[in-house]
């Protein structure tokens, strides 16, 4: 395979899931936009979801929206980093990097939505 094949199929790798990464965003944006609306603001939301928990102190704004801001840096670095995703290789295969890659981002958008869903119960 020559450089301008390989570099073809990157491309066309890259810009699909550039493409259903953006969606993943805007949809993780939406759902926390939308979750916020309905959820109790407190400082610490953990003990409305379980009251047996104990750990660590999670404000409503954290828990909603860390995730959208991490899908988004993960976009942006995406879309803007792509020659330097070019040049930098883990794998001989390109599309097992992809789909590593996109197994990871829709495991961010489930637990995204999944939080989001949680805070609308919580205020309903």
């Amino acid at each position: 395979m020559s450089f301008d094949d390989e570099s073809g199929h990157f491309a066309r790798l890259h810009n699909i899931f550039t493409f259903h990464l953006g969606v993943a965003v805007s949809l993780s944006w939406l759902t926390s936009l939308y979750a916020s609306m309905y959820a109790p603001w407190v400082r610490n939301i953990r003990p409305l979801i379980d009251p047996s928990y104990s750990g660590h102190v999670e404000s409503t704004w954290s828990f909603l929206f860390i995730f959208p801001v991490v899908l988004t840096v993960s976009w942006l670095i995406a879309v803007f980093g792509r020659s330097v995703m070019l040049q930098l290789r883990m794998l001989k295969n390109q599309t097992l990097e992809f789909a590593i890659a996109a197994a990871v981002a829709f495991g961010l958008f489930y637990l995204s939505v999944d939080r989001a869903v949680t805070a609308i119960l919580i205020g309903s």
